[in-house]
């Protein structure tokens, strides 16, 4: 799938990316510094060793004027409103991502995810900042576990942010997309280091369990994508594919038999990106969907007039996707 960013204007902008040392975060930035004359681009992350590696990379020390490393933490307002200072774009990647790790510390997922998707509202408002982009998830939508319920808090945050901004302040909206094929923590590197040990089976947590999937650049693509067309307070989901973890350890180990060993706490058995209640204020465009803020609909008038509502009852959720992969298509993902 290929998401169109062509009339986005980045040349003479600056930019922040929270979570900017992180696998999204460094993808989009090569792709903006190679496709754009960005006057200044500002990685904001608290992990300093992770910014000194990508100091040392040569992919960006070759941007080394355009780019600025602030350590900072989204917890802490008054750091995160000084590196806002004269930024046009801010891109919000920056979780507590991992589902163990935010039911076990419940507090530190809090601060980072609730609180801090707060402080990036206040602080953008109070440094003119012209659009915010978030990043959401799948699981933050009919959440089974704080990670998602800490994110759903954080889509409803940003996009009430609207109202308080205004009319003519900062600009915010939401994108929501499925697992990324080979992120940190995803099936495909877990399933790759097994069979590079020699595991005798796949663990397979249930056979039923589908999942949707996108590429790191299509993720990238469409937060740009949806940054060039965002209006105020929309949740943007895109048209992705689905694939059983079944199909995807026979795709990646076919000789390996599988073994089931249960789904784990907080954890679903499909995953669901656009709810039946979500869909009476979705419409539909050729290359995603756009839920549009219930208290304001008006924020989103003058999309395209070909775009199409959704019947009564529709759900988009992994399993009754029209989008499927197969092994081929799964396997040209990983390249």
């Amino acid at each position: 799938m290929e998401f169109n960013a062509d009339n986005l204007d980045f040349d003479g902008k600056v930019i922040l990316v929270t979570g900017g040392t992180g696998s999204f975060g460094k993808a989009f930035l090569l792709k903006v510094l190679s496709d754009y004359k960005l006057r200044k681009v500002i990685v904001y992350s608290r992990d300093e060793q992770k910014h000194f590696d990508m100091q040392m990379s040569p992919e960006f020390a070759a941007h080394e004027e355009t780019l600025r490393y602030f350590l900072g933490d989204v917890r802490d307002y008054d750091r995160l409103e000084m590196a806002l200072r004269d930024v046009d774009y801010v891109v919000h990647a920056a979780a507590i991502k991992h589902v163990p790790a935010a039911e076990y510390n419940p507090m530190e997922c809090i601060k980072t995810n609730v609180h801090g998707a707060e402080n990036i509202v206040m602080a953008a408002i109070r440094t003119n900042v012209k659009k915010v982009l978030a990043l959401s998830t799948d699981k933050a939508v009919n959440p089974v576990n704080l990670y998602g319920a800490s994110k759903l808090a954080a889509d409803k945050i940003f996009v009430a942010a609207n109202s308080i901004a205004g009319e003519t302040g900062t600009h915010f909206a939401v994108a929501r997309y499925g697992n990324v094929v080979g992120s940190r923590g995803s099936i495909v590197p877990f399933f790759r280091k097994l069979i590079a040990d020699g595991a005798d089976a796949l663990p397979i947590t249930d056979p039923r369990m589908t999942r949707f999937w996108i590429t790191l650049d299509e993720g990238v693509q469409f937060v740009l994508s949806s940054i060039a067309m965002m209006k105020r307070g929309e949740i943007f989901v895109p048209q992705i594919p689905s694939m059983s973890i079944v199909d995807i350890a026979t795709a990646m180990a076919p000789e390996l038999p599988h073994q089931t060993i249960g789904i784990r706490p907080g954890e679903k058995l499909h995953e669901v990106m656009i709810t039946e209640d979500d869909a009476r204020n979705t419409i539909k465009l050729p290359d995603r969907y756009i839920i549009r803020p219930t208290l304001f609909p008006e924020w989103c008038e003058g999309y395209d007039p070909s775009e199409t509502g959704l019947e009564d009852g529709f759900r988009y959720a992994s399993d009754n996707n029209d989008q499927w992969l197969n092994k081929d298509s799964f396997l040209a993902m990983l390249d």
